[in-house]
Formats: C-alpha cells, sequence, structure tokens
C-alpha cells in the first residue's frame, strides 16, 4: 500500500514508450506566439500582460547587462508554471517531482552565471568567496565554506523545488484514500476531510506557482551577483 503511494511520480508508458516527453512539450504550447493580426484575444492579452509584469518584476533589479537573460528566464518561468500546474489534473505526470530534470534544469543555469562572473569581473566574483575584514586565521575556513556553498546552490534549487511538490502531491494522495475509505463507514467525516482536500488542493495549485517563481527568483539574484 504505501509503495503504491509513489507509483504517481513514475513516468506513464504507452505501449512500452515513456510519455514524459508529451509532458514535457505540451506546456510550450501554452506560451503565446507572436502573430501579424492586430488584435489578439482576451487570453493572448492576458497572458502578455503577465509576461511582461512578470519580467519587470524580475530584471528591474539587474544591470542591463542581465537584461539578456529576459527571455531564457521567462520561458523557463512560464514552462515551469504551466508543468507544475498541469501535473495537478487527474491522469497527468508531473516531470518537475523528478530530481533527475529539476538538477538538469539547475546546474547548468547556476554554471553559466558563474562562468559569465568569472569573465566578466573575476576579482568581484572570487571575492565573494572571502568577506572584506576576515581574520587570517579564519581565511582558509570561510573560503571552504563559502565555496562549499557556492556548489550547493544547484542542489538547493532542485530539491526545493523537487521536495515541495512531492510533499503535496503525497498529501493529497493520502487524503483522498482516507476519504475513500471513510466515506461508506463514517460520512460527516468524511465530508469534512473532502473539504480539508479542498483547501490543499488550492494550496498545492498556490504552491506550484509559488515554486516556479522563486526557482526563476533565485536564479535571476544569483545572476545578479555576476553581471
Amino acid at each position: 500500500m504505501n509503495l503504491s503511494f509513489f507509483d504517481q511520480f513514475m513516468s506513464p508508458t504507452l505501449m512500452g514508450l515513456p510519455l514524459i516527453i508529451l509532458s514535457l512539450t505540451i506546456p510550450w504550447l501554452l506560451i503565446p506566439n507572436s502573430t501579424n493580426q492586430l488584435f489578439g484575444n482576451r487570453l493572448f492579452f492576458l497572458q502578455l500582460w503577465f509576461l511582461y509584469d512578470l519580467t519587470k518584476q524580475l530584471f528591474s533589479p539587474l544591470n542591463p547587462k542581465g537584461h539578456k537573460w529576459s527571455l531564457l528566464l521567462t520561458s523557463l518561468m512560464m514552462f515551469l508554471l504551466s508543468v507544475n500546474l498541469l501535473g495537478l489534473f487527474p491522469y497527468t505526470f508531473t516531470p518537475t517531482t523528478q530530481l533527475s530534470m529539476n538538477l538538469g534544469l539547475a546546474l547548468p543555469l547556476w554554471l553559466a552565471t558563474v562562468l559569465i562572473g568569472l569573465r566578466n569581473q573575476p576579482t568581484s566574483t572570487l571575492g565573494h568567496l572571502l568577506p572584506e575584514g576576515t581574520p587570517t586565521l579564519l581565511i582558509p575556513i570561510l573560503i571552504m565554506i563559502e565555496t562549499i556553498s557556492l556548489f550547493i546552490r544547484p542542489l538547493a534549487l532542485g530539491v526545493r523545488l523537487t521536495a515541495n511538490l512531492t510533499a503535496g502531491h503525497l498529501l493529497i494522495q493520502l487524503i483522498s484514500t482516507a476519504v475513500f475509505v471513510l466515506l461508506p463507514l463514517m460520512p460527516v467525516v468524511a465530508t469534512m476531510t473532502a473539504m480539508i482536500l479542498l483547501l490543499l488542493t488550492l494550496l498545492e495549485i498556490a504552491v506550484a506557482m509559488i515554486q516556479a517563481y522563486v526557482f526563476v527568483l533565485l536564479l535571476s539574484l544569483y545572476l545578479q551577483e555576476n553581471v
């Protein structure tokens, strides 16, 4: 019974073929494309307003050099947001519950920010490893601690996204299983549990949106330190 709770995090297959590629492709279709029409529909303008506001929020503290990343990080934000929300529908799969995928997104982008900092401003980038005014005896220890904290950033990015989504999905499945078990035995308790499940689902929708935003926001902060 306990193992069946984790079956939802396995990639579903159809005729022996994993459907994770399909679940990764569909969210990109939701991102609006530019058209030659003078006026678009309401959904198109709503998406454009959301993307404009999001890009302004993320890149307003950055230097003009960091604005080159706007298209990449905005697309990543929309992709993570779409994947997280689509994973809440029945009979779907959430690719962002896989640590391998989240690390595959976090590690190259984090490494790119570090390499940009080493190329453009090596002194300032290496200066983050040692705060100014550090006593001589503490210099080796602080350099080691700051280096570990630097290399743990992509791991923290991937684990944070994976852990939050996995915990929410597991909790929803546990409570929904309790509702089906209690329904014939204690209908009143089952109804109250179903109301809690509804509130938890709304909370999970908020978590899916917030975690996508936090993932991209932290990447923009890492970029800000290196441009």
